[in-house]
């Protein structure tokens, strides 16, 4: 079948980033689009939609675009600019398909199109990170970093946390359970903005909740 017309909200994306989106997929979710309304207007998101409704990449596809759209920090500590905590169980599945598919997408759309490829770095922190990688990060943090909650923890609560001073954009996904606002609030506005991380702008932050509408707002969490 033809396509129809394409969403005005694609035309937000630099053009690399809408030739892959466009190649790969017929048209965006509802979730999709909503998401990229908010997120575009430099609004804080949460995105609350069935599984397979496409919300990590939402969050992903947008934070890539940025990065491919400005020059990395002179300063290579503040590097990392954008943040991802998830449950481990997710970590794998996600990174794969939500970050370096488009990431690798977008690379080949660049060439195609006669565009500097993007170079951007992607590091993941769990338990299981070596330790030289873990002092790697306090040095040379990577633009993206994907984390646990455990670990996030514990590079907020070491000398580590002066390579987030740099995150303009910070993803939380995977909620599976029904969060109030002080579970919630405790662990990713405290944690991020009250441990001495003082960021050179406000990040924008995008929730991705598999529970049902109504179990909290942003209104009540503030941000998350």
């Amino acid at each position: 079948g033809t396509r129809g017309p394409e969403p005005v909200v694609l035309s937000r994306f630099t053009d690399a980033t809408r030739a892959w989106f466009t190649h790969a997929f017929a048209e965006p979710t509802p979730a999709q689009i909503g998401a990229w309304d908010a997120i575009s207007a430099g609004d804080n998101a949460l995105v609350v939609a069935p599984t397979g409704s496409g919300k990590t990449l939402s969050a992903f596809l947008w934070a890539l675009d940025r990065l491919v759209a400005s020059p990395p920090p002179e300063d290579p500590r503040h590097r990392c600019r954008v943040l991802y905590v998830s449950p481990l169980k997710a970590l794998a599945v996600d990174v794969e398909r939500n970050l370096r598919s488009p990431l690798a997408g977008i690379r080949r759309e660049s060439a195609r199109l006669g565009l500097p490829e993007p170079i951007i770095e992607v590091g993941v922190r769990s338990g299981d990170t070596p330790a030289d990688e873990r002092r790697r990060f306090a040095t040379r943090p990577p633009d993206v970093f994907i984390t646990t909650p455990e670990s996030l923890f514990l590079v907020l609560t070491s000398a580590a946390r002066e390579s987030l001073r740099g995150v303009e954009t910070v993803i939380v996904d995977e909620n599976d359970k029904p969060l109030g606002p002080n579970q919630i609030g405790r662990v990713y506005v405290r944690d991020l903005s009250g441990r001495g991380v003082v960021y050179h702008n406000d990040p924008q932050k995008t929730a991705d909740a598999h529970i049902a509408p109504g179990v909290f707002t942003l209104g009540e969490v503030g941000y998350v």
